[in-house]
């Protein structure tokens, strides 16, 4: 057989696409393979959101009522953004429901986000005294937060995410205020000054940082003193504090009733007023107020006798 009648042996090229570039139908088909798989991938990695309590805080506490805020950081870890359905909570004291309630169409949170939702609750305190008489003023009761989180998530569904977190709060006691005597340092019928001894008992359980106070002062119903003044002190929890007031007037303006006083007769008195203090649980105001108490005027010079009042 001759040279020109021997086989030939050809190499297939590869295909190209429009632009002449090899592989592009294969490239094509493995492209959108992928693509369906990530798609697919997607659709079956959607997960559950997690959900904590980051912290409860005391941003307005009074004799009356207390405020919590209670802060919940949720996390979203699906593609796609998660409506919040509404949030569940209560609050219960040693197995007793104190407070519930439910904030509908919390909003949404963003796909692979987090956000941290605040809940406002209000715990007015003559509701809690009323429901439950064991519960004292002036003492600190524990307390359990319960929230359910109603999430709506693709795929999966609606869910539920229980979360819990305790704690402490106070049920505030108004400290007692008596004037124990007040003691001359200078006297004629035109103008007296002396130091007024006034006894705060504080029956709460919890120490008061006093700050400041502001008060006014009757004896035998006429004025005597009105004052604000700062006052740093540590009125300890379950003690009697006392506190020296100066305090100025004219004898001349009480007329028959400053014979009383003169010759040693108790006087009546009235004193009114607020003592700014911080708490372990936050910054209160609190109203304090005697009236109808009984005193006795002492000079300077005179032996102190803490049986006088």
């Amino acid at each position: 057989m001759s040279s020109s009648d021997s086989p030939k042996v050809t190499e297939r090229k590869a295909d190209k696409d429009d632009d002449g570039e090899e592989g592009g139908f294969l490239d094509k088909v493995k492209g959108f393979i992928q693509d369906i798989g990530e798609k697919i991938e997607d659709a079956v990695g959607f997960g559950k959101p997690t959900a904590d309590v980051t912290g409860i805080h005391i941003p307005h506490i009074s004799l009356e009522k207390v405020e919590l805020l209670v802060d919940v950081l949720i996390a979203n870890p699906n593609p796609v953004p998660i409506p919040l359905v509404d949030i569940e909570y209560s609050i219960e004291s040693e197995g007793r429901k104190l407070i519930s309630g439910t904030i509908p169409d919390a909003g949404t949170i963003h796909a692979h986000g987090s956000e941290t939702i605040k809940i406002p609750v209000l715990l007015i305190y003559d509701d809690i005294k009323a429901t439950y008489g064991d519960i004292k003023p002036g003492s600190i009761i524990p307390y359990l937060v319960r929230v359910a989180l109603h999430v709506d998530i693709p795929v999966i569904g609606r869910i539920s995410i229980p979360l819990e977190k305790n704690g402490e709060i106070p049920v505030p006691y108004r400290p007692d205020v008596d004037v124990s005597k007040i003691k001359f340092e200078k006297f004629s019928f035109e103008e007296a000054t002396a130091t007024l001894h006034l006894n705060l008992d504080n029956k709460n359980d919890f120490d008061l940082g006093l700050n400041a106070m502001d008060y006014e002062v009757w004896l035998a119903n006429v004025s005597i003193a009105s004052a604000e003044l700062k006052e740093s002190s540590n009125i300890k929890k379950q003690e009697v504090t006392t506190m020296n007031l100066p305090i100025s007037f004219r004898p001349k303006d009480f007329g028959s009733a400053m014979w009383d006083m003169i010759r040693g007769r108790g006087t009546g008195y009235t004193i009114k007023g607020h003592i700014d203090v911080n708490t372990p649980f936050g910054h209160m105001k609190i109203p304090i107020s005697k009236e109808g108490g009984t005193t006795r005027l002492k000079k300077e010079d005179d032996d102190d006798d803490d049986n006088e009042d």
